[in-house]
């Protein structure tokens, strides 16, 4: 009897899905709403410098808000028609003017036409279709730092005779520095927007908000969401977190398995970004080994943690198996200690230290109980 699959909608996952809600960005997309809408009801266009890091949410943030205003924004009697273009592979005014005569409906050969030229062709296109234009220029730091002209036309656009256009800029570092006088006069200290990183309890929601749309019902559960977030938490990255959550549930669906684990996640998250070498596995002491591979042994299949007591517990045993000496508490937790330091565990305090969870993310358990068994086993041979 097979399976039912994990994965049911892949698209969902993918980087240009926008959601049908914005989780933990909900604030930020009512403030920019609020402003656009003020804007649109005085005949001000609005312009704005949108900044985040790598999976911050900014893309879907600007984007939404294009939708959002599309729906239900006007200048006048005139609607909002959004255009999204990213920058990152055209750096270059005439490239990115390509990209805007085609959301008039006009297309213009690659070459052959100057930059005014071209200008004027996109006016006609407005005026063929009345609407105030929200233009949405993603990764656009080459594009600015290139020394554009684009930007100064389209914030200016009522004084260039272009129409009515309103224009964000999206990027990872601030542009207000690398544009031109007239262009930041355009956008002012009020017209910029940071988004801070994403914390661990945000990814969550995100990653939970997601499986929804794109995993089987009662496929998944908070705590291996949970794992996923901790480990795309130090850099507060959504896309990459939802990269591994998609890696985790095709290596779910691979193995013809019920549910999304904790294994999976391990897996997805040692072929997308591998920290733990044979190497590095060398340069652990035994007592880091031991605890290490009874770590793997209590996780291997049953989940993204264990209580610190039962993995003591269990280390305990492995030592009676390996005919060793009991470790004292007070060396576990100094051990356990330097496994964190190295980035080898997290430790997850619950309270009282005794009461502590300890989570291994960096591979499989079951491939790393091998591994160090294979080790322990050299070692041992070697002092025979």
């Amino acid at each position: 009897m097979t399976s039912a699959r994990v994965l049911l909608h892949e698209e969902t996952l993918e980087p240009s899905f926008l959601p049908p809600r914005l989780v933990r960005r909900d604030a930020e997309l009512s403030l920019l709403l609020r402003r656009y809408r003020d804007g649109l009801g005085k005949g001000v266009p609005f312009h704005l410098l949108l900044t985040g890091g790598i999976g911050s949410g900014k893309t879907a943030l600007a984007r939404r808000l294009g939708a959002d205003l599309e729906r239900g924004g006007r200048l006048g009697d005139a609607p909002v028609r959004a255009t999204y273009i990213n920058c990152w592979r055209r750096a270059s005014d005439r490239t990115v003017m390509l990209d805007l005569l085609r959301s008039v409906d006009v297309s213009l050969p690659d070459r052959g036409y100057s930059l005014s030229e071209m200008m004027d062709v996109f006016e006609q296109g407005i005026r063929r279709a009345p609407a105030h234009r929200l233009v949405l220029l993603d990764e656009a730091s080459a594009l600015v730092r290139g020394e554009t002209k684009l930007v100064y036309l389209l914030s200016r656009s009522r004084e260039v005779e272009l129409g009515s256009i309103s224009l964000v800029l999206i990027a990872s570092e601030d542009l207000f520095r690398y544009l031109d006088p007239a262009s930041r006069s355009s956008f002012g200290v009020t017209h910029r927007l940071a988004l801070a990183p994403y914390d661990g309890d945000a990814l969550t929601e995100i990653l939970l908000a997601r499986s929804e749309l794109a995993l089987r019902r009662g496929s998944f559960d908070r705590e291996v969401l949970s794992q996923i977030a901790r480990i795309a938490g130090p850099n507060g990255d959504a896309r990459f977190a939802l990269e591994m959550l998609l890696n985790a549930a095709r290596i779910a669906d691979d193995e013809g398995a019920d549910s999304l684990g904790a294994e999976h996640v391990r897996r997805a998250k040692g072929s997308l970004l591998p920290t733990v070498t044979e190497s590095h596995l060398e340069e652990l002491s035994t007592h880091e080994l031991g605890v290490l591979l009874a770590l793997s042994r209590s996780l291997k299949g049953k989940g993204a943690s264990v209580p610190s007591q039962k993995l003591r517990a269990a280390h305990t045993a492995l030592l009676e198996e390996l005919g060793g000496a009991a470790m004292s508490r007070t060396t576990f937790w100094r051990t356990l200690k330097e496994l964190e330091r190295d980035g080898l565990v997290v430790l997850e305090a619950t309270g009282s230290g005794e009461s502590s969870r300890v989570a291994m993310d960096e591979l499989p358990a079951s491939l790393l109980a091998t591994l160090l068994e294979e080790r322990l086993s050299a070692t041992r041979a070697q002092k025979t």
